[in-house]
């Protein structure tokens, strides 16, 4: 029978992956956002979140020195997750993760998808793509994807088991087997590739979940519900595998909101996955709408406390915008 044996939470931001002098880029776009989600779960715009002198943030921590201090400790927690990976050698990874428009578009919105075709492919923006990317994000894309395109196995029976499974559980993942023309598999995905697997290939059953694209989000209680579904589907699996679950992204962004990262961090590490059910939909919006990806995996971790390697309150603005970025593992 198939066996989760590691679980690994990351965050993925492109502020993650680019040195502190491209960290002010990524605030400029924050000032042009008119929809950042403040900490009272409503939109703002820029200039209204600095007028909130409560949300505001002191130069202090907005240095150099703060900012080297942060890249550094989160490129050590990347890199400690990637030993883990490597060192529990699972013949699978599960990633969690949602599609910004990638391989999901207007036409086919999944609230839920799991990929089961026998491989899909990392297809690198072209040039006249990249020439319309903001600096910041091209210098992020090397954690995204390869030069030329990367294709990755996937475990397809796994997958097609798992699917059967979940509607036998009632919920309704979308089965892709063919990857659409010119598409190409999320960034949620293709980070946990390039930057926590390095020169392995382990293959990967890509499940997403559609956090970020209205109308068809789901709640942190139907997450946490799937979650433990999905976990019930692997473990019936009759093949003997081990398998790594990854929630990819969150948390806070593109406001950091460390009470709300910090409340479901101490579930996670509590085993209280339940206690999140309580957070409001208002709150699972726009980038900070990934941590359902990590309330899914507490659910198919339950009864695994997890252990947090960091939490890294990255703010890049004084009207507090940034990620709160965390890493965790359940073993």
């Amino acid at each position: 029978m198939a066996r989760i044996v590691l679980g690994l939470g990351t965050s993925h931001t492109p502020q993650l992956s680019t040195t502190t002098e491209w960290w002010e880029d990524h605030a400029g776009r924050d000032r042009r956002n008119p929809l950042l989600l403040g900490r009272d779960g409503q939109f703002h715009t820029y200039d209204e979140l600095e007028a909130v002198t409560e949300w505001n943030v002191g130069p202090e921590r907005l240095t150099a020195e703060v900012w080297s201090d942060i890249h550094r400790k989160g490129q050590e927690a990347v890199e400690k997750l990637s030993a883990i990976l490597t060192e529990t050698a699972p013949d699978v990874v599960v990633v969690i993760g949602d599609d910004q428009e990638e391989m999901f578009v207007d036409d086919c919105m999944p609230t839920f998808a799991i990929f089961a075709g026998e491989t899909v492919s990392d297809v690198p923006p072209d040039e006249e793509e990249k020439s319309e990317m903001a600096a910041g994000l091209r210098a992020a894309l090397w954690a995204a994807h390869s030069e030329s395109g990367e294709t990755y196995k996937v475990p397809s029976q796994l997958g097609l088991h798992v699917i059967t499974e979940l509607v036998i559980a009632e919920f309704d993942p979308v089965a892709v087997t063919r990857q659409p023309y010119g598409r190409t598999l999320g960034h949620a995905f293709t980070f946990v590739r390039r930057r926590m697997m390095g020169e392995q290939m382990i293959p990967i059953l890509p499940v997403a979940i559609n956090t970020y694209n209205p109308p068809n989000q789901p709640s942190p209680g139907r997450c946490l519900r799937f979650g433990r579904a999905l976990r019930q589907a692997i473990e019936s699996y009759p093949e003997d595998l081990k398998v790594a679950v990854v929630a990819s992204g969150g948390l806070s962004h593109f406001v950091v909101d460390e009470d709300l990262d910090l409340r479901v961090l101490d579930a996670l590490r509590d085993d209280n996955v339940e206690s999140l059910t309580e957070i409001s939909r208002d709150y699972m919006r726009s980038g900070t709408s990934e941590i359902l990806n990590w309330i899914a995996v507490g659910g198919a971790l339950e009864g695994r406390p997890m252990e947090l390697i960091d939490y890294l309150p990255a703010y890049r603005s004084t009207g507090g915008t940034g990620v709160g970025m965390a890493f965790g593992v359940w073993r």
